[in-house]
Parts: structure tokens; C-alpha cells; sequence
């Protein structure tokens, strides 16, 4: 093969792959952080997604989404969500995993009733938002989405999800021996730690 020949082989090789990288139907992973993003229509032509991250933006509706039906993780934080789509929306997300939606101004349990369709969501971060804020906060949670295994950095423990159940000090909730960070780029929070 000519010197010729070899140059002009790669270049319809690099062609081929920007073409095919640049494909939205391809797309698996996109980092759209700190955009300035208000809509995520582009974003929703990516039907090949699992890794979605969408923090700091000015995001306030995610039905874009819809489509997107092979999400595991979704980072939402730090956008302007009040309300989250219905049933029907978590619902086709069915292996969504590991969804953050904190430092968003969701302020009611109705906002995200719907997360209750979300059949395989084992994660949840809700801290810094008014919902956050409420008495009785995490046993709501816990018990209108019963996949999940984690909300807030910290393991749901048993005494979560059966109300009034009284457990040692070691299985308390928020006990520093079920902290678990699941945002990593997140600055820990300080909590009172539990005695063995």
C-alpha cells in the first residue's frame, strides 16, 4: 500500500468515526454541566443513553427525557425543578439506578409522587431542597418509593421503613456506619455520630 493510499484509508477511517461519534442514536454518556441549559430537546434525541448529567443548568422540565429509555444515571442537581413528571414518565425509565435532584426547589411530597413508578431506582439525593426541610422527610421517601436502598448519602435502615420501630444506636437511621457519599464531587455533610 502507497504512502498515498495509507492517508487516504485513515482519513475516511476518522470520517467514518466523528460521523459515527456525533450520531445522537450512538450517544451513551453526555456531561452537559454548567451550560446555562433551560431545555433538554436535543438531549432527548439520544435514545442509546445511560449516563446523563445535567447539574448547574437552568433546567425546569425533563419530559424531554421520555425517550431516553435506557438511563441508569441521571444527575439533575442544581437546576430549577419544581415538579417532576408523572408516573408514566418514571415508569419508561425503567433502569434508571441512581438519580440526584439535589439543590433543586422541590418543595412538596406531590412534586415527586410520580418517582414512585421508577421501578428500579436504588438511589436519591433530595438534600438541599424545602422538601428536604420537612419533618418526617425521609420516611415518606422511603415508603412511597420502595426500590430505593439509599437517600441522601445515607443506607435506608429498617427503622425507616417501619414507623416507630426502636433499634440500637449501631442500626439507627443516619448512623455514620450507613453514610455512603453518592455524590462524590459533594462536599460531605456533618452529622452527630452514632456510639458502637
Amino acid at each position: 500500500q502507497s504512502r498515498g493510499e495509507r492517508v487516504k484509508h485513515i482519513r475516511a477511517h476518522r470520517e467514518h468515526t466523528v460521523e459515527k461519534e456525533t450520531d445522537p442514536q450512538q450517544v451513551v454518556m453526555v456531561n452537559l454541566s454548567c451550560l446555562l441549559l433551560k431545555n433538554l430537546d436535543n438531549v432527548g434525541s439520544c435514545r442509546s443513553l445511560r449516563v446523563c448529567i445535567l447539574a448547574d443548568n437552568f433546567i425546569s422540565t425533563i419530559d424531554a427525557l421520555i425517550a431516553c429509555v435506557h438511563i441508569v444515571k441521571l444527575d439533575l442537581k442544581g437546576n430549577q425543578i419544581t415538579q417532576l413528571p408523572g408516573v408514566v414518565f418514571w415508569d419508561s425509565l425503567r433502569r434508571l439506578q441512581l438519580l440526584h435532584l439535589h439543590d433543586n426547589n422541590i418543595g412538596t411530597r406531590k412534586n415527586i409522587e410520580g418517582l414512585s413508578g421508577c421501578p428500579n431506582l436504588t438511589a436519591l439525593t433530595l438534600y438541599d431542597t424545602p422538601l428536604s426541610l420537612k419533618g418526617n422527610y425521609r420516611h415518606c421517601i422511603i415508603n412511597s418509593i420502595w426500590s430505593l436502598k439509599a437517600l441522601d448519602n445515607f443506607v435506608v435502615s429498617d427503622e425507616e421503613i417501619i414507623e416507630n420501630w426502636i433499634l440500637p444506636l449501631h442500626f439507627k437511621s443516619l448512623c455514620h456506619h450507613f453514610y455512603l457519599n453518592l455524590y462524590p464531587a459533594a462536599k460531605m455533610v456533618c452529622r452527630p455520630s452514632c456510639a458502637p
